[in-house]
């Protein structure tokens, strides 16, 4: 039987495709994570493929920040290991290998990127869930869905289950062929209104 295409992830042969020179001007890391990562956060970087992103996250948390890099690919893991090596920063990192079921992290972070791997899951209620026990009070995770891939309704549907495990959904910035949103824990949120 033929796997799910739609929750299929990019393979590591291809990591070359999510680090190529013009992605940088498609997807400038520093733009984007500028607003949400300072010095001295717990940040993590979901599904960080060959270390695009955890490079500038390192940068930005800086030597009193925590920065974790997951993915459910040990490969891509060596190659965002390798990247963060040739540039001085891998002690500034921990690698973590994600289960099939769950990412399978017990701390909690200021900050957590999830980039283009939602339409990857398969069970987007579990795996929201998880995001939302990960976010510190105050914490808030930056989700972005490819437009190529993710139609309207499609993230629509994804953003209804956003709102059923317990998360706070509000307009993302404006990221090149991207649908994006930011996502805080909405029970903290009501428990600083009492």
């Amino acid at each position: 039987m033929e796997p799910d295409k739609k929750h299929r992830v990019c393979p590591v042969e291809h990591a070359g495709v999510l680090s190529f020179a013009l992605r940088k001007w498609l997807h400038n890391p520093k733009r984007i994570l500028r607003p949400h990562v300072k010095a001295g956060m717990a940040v993590l970087d979901l599904g960080c493929g060959p270390g695009f992103f955890t490079l500038e996250m390192a940068r930005l948390a800086g030597k009193t920040g925590k920065v974790v890099a997951a993915d459910l690919q040990a490969g891509m893991l060596e190659k965002a290991r390798k990247k963060l090596a040739d540039a001085g920063l891998a002690a500034a990192v921990t690698f973590h290998l994600c289960r099939a079921a769950a990412i399978g992290l017990a701390e909690m972070f200021d900050f957590i990127l999830v980039f283009y791997i939602l339409h990857e899951v398969p069970d987007q209620a579990i795996f929201l869930g998880e995001i939302r026990s990960l976010l510190k009070p105050g914490g808030r995770a930056l989700l972005a869905e490819p437009t190529f891939h993710v139609g309207r309704d499609d993230f629509q549907k994804s953003i209804a289950i956003m709102k059923q495990v317990g998360l706070k959904v509000e307009t993302g910035p404006s990221i090149r062929f991207s649908r994006t949103v930011i996502l805080r824990d909405a029970g903290i949120l009501d428990q600083g209104k009492k």
